[in-house]
């Protein structure tokens, strides 16, 4: 590792999907990536910002065990097993057992799937997240998994409340951005070269939904998104780029698949 943080993306389940499920009122079938940040810390060791889809979905017939029936159709998800978190990390050098902190955006299925592969781990949470994940409410219930988690009551959590400068060194700093779920958090990540980042995960789907403020059918809160948007505008307004978990462009403008920021 070198002096300085640095970062590569992975997409750990690529979706096929009508833009309407991102994009409130939108329509017409769009590609999306389930975009995973690997972070290299010169004192902390690999780091991830979300773990994606399980590897059970991948195949259609374990997808229907772990999602439940219909649900790996409905949001559009081709993913091989070769796409899952483990399997991306294995294809870059890497063991999953080098995982030493796992740092969640939220606790949805497409951001959550890989957190079995991490037992070793810290894991990084909002605590409000953390609780609304075993017992969400009827409507927003159908993006968690508990699959996903039901094994991990005796993991390491590390359960945050608020904002944070996660390792007090100015390098990876979270912040609430709540709405899409109530737990979301955002990261700022400060690159020695690159300067600073803002990986805001699912605070935003696309950037035109974002530009537009426009919300997405499964948000928690609809008041309280929009206003994780305008925290984003003030962060954007400074000169920090944002990136967001499933746009493609953004996926594709960001070093991603074993290139590297720093």
């Amino acid at each position: 590792m070198g002096a300085g943080v640095r970062v590569t993306a992975v997409d750990c389940g690529p979706l096929k999907l009508d833009k309407g499920i991102f994009v409130t009122g939108a329509s017409g079938m769009i590609s999306a990536p389930s975009s995973v940040w690997i972070i290299e810390h010169p004192k902390k060791g690999v780091i991830l910002f979300d773990t994606g889809i399980n590897y059970n979905v991948a195949d259609p017939e374990s997808a229907i065990k772990h999602w439940g029936p219909g649900m790996r159709e409905a949001f559009g998800c081709c993913m091989t097993r070769e796409h899952a978190i483990d399997r991306q990390l294995i294809k870059l050098g890497y063991k999953p057992n080098d995982v030493k902190y796992v740092i969640l955006s939220h606790m949805h299925l497409d951001h959550a799937g890989g957190m079995c592969h991490f037992p070793n781990a810290t894991f990084v949470v909002q605590k409000n997240e953390l609780r609304y994940a075993w017992w969400p409410d009827p409507w927003t219930g159908l993006v968690y998994c508990l699959n996903d988690y039901k094994d991990t009551r005796e993991y390491n959590f590390l359960q945050i409340d608020g904002d944070i400068d996660l390792f007090q060194d100015g390098t990876i700093k979270l912040f609430t951005t709540p709405g899409h779920s109530p737990g979301h958090q955002a990261m700022i990540l400060r690159l020695e070269n690159r300067g600073p980042v803002c990986l805001a995960a699912d605070t935003g789907h696309l950037k035109e939904a974002y530009r537009n403020f426009t919300p997405m059918p499964y948000d928690w809160s609809t008041e309280k998104h929009i206003s994780s948007y305008m925290k984003l505008r003030t962060i954007e307004n400074a000169g920090t780029p944002i990136y967001f978990t499933h746009d493609q462009q953004d996926f594709d403008e960001f070093p991603n698949n074993g290139n590297w920021t720093d």
